[in-house]
């Protein structure tokens, strides 16, 4: 799939997912206001193609950290509220991100972006991967779809490191190597049965 193709299909698809799913995200944004008051939106920084820094927008799922802040929390994290729990399990929390889809920072499939702190830590092999514009889902996101329970219980960005970061790199790496238009569209369509199996 040429950059071109992947890019226009980037940019209408974003245009239409915001025009189609403007009713679920102004009625998010109304619940995250009542409930957790501002911010709305949770805009960390994240490493994307050719190593340019670029703010992900995400919905804030949990109430604003006093004290130390992990990398990643898992589902026992006493900082998530119950609507935070609700979009983050049907991804809802994600559907923002298609406005750094239309932007261009990021695609619609691509090696989901990490911290500048964690870029760091690829080996030089491993550098192929921000050639590539991050995506909002790849292998490793349907993968890990259930993330917050395997970060449970513990440290999270400990438990990252041990039980995640391994495979998650193998499955990045599997993306750089394979991908192509039909691989991308396996992706979503296989990142959609997952969110309707976790619906149902």
């Amino acid at each position: 799939m040429s950059r071109l193709a992947k890019r226009t299909f980037d940019v209408i698809f974003s245009i239409f997912g915001l025009i189609v799913f403007s009713p679920l995200l102004i009625a998010t944004s109304l619940l995250i206001l009542v409930t957790l008051g501002r911010p709305i939106l949770y805009s960390p920084i994240r490493t994307g193609r050719n190593s340019t820094l670029f703010t992900v927008r995400k919905f804030r799922s949990m109430r604003i950290a006093e004290g130390p802040v992990t990398h990643h929390s898992g589902d026992d994290d006493p900082r998530l509220t119950k609507i935070g729990r609700w979009i983050r399990k049907f991804k809802i929390d994600e559907l923002p991100q298609l406005w750094n889809v239309m932007k261009g920072d990021m695609s619609f499939v691509g090696p989901r972006p990490e911290t500048p702190e964690y870029t760091e830590l690829y080996t030089d092999e491993q550098k192929v991967i921000l050639k590539f514009r991050p995506g909002i889902t790849d292998y490793a996101s349907i993968e890990f779809a259930d993330l917050g329970s395997i970060l449970s219980g513990g440290d999270p960005d400990k438990l990252y490191f041990e039980k995640v970061w391994d495979q998650k790199m193998e499955l990045r790496m599997k993306y750089v190597r394979e991908q192509s238009f039909w691989v991308d569209i396996k992706l979503i369509l296989m990142t959609l049965t997952a969110v309707f199996k976790r619906q149902s």
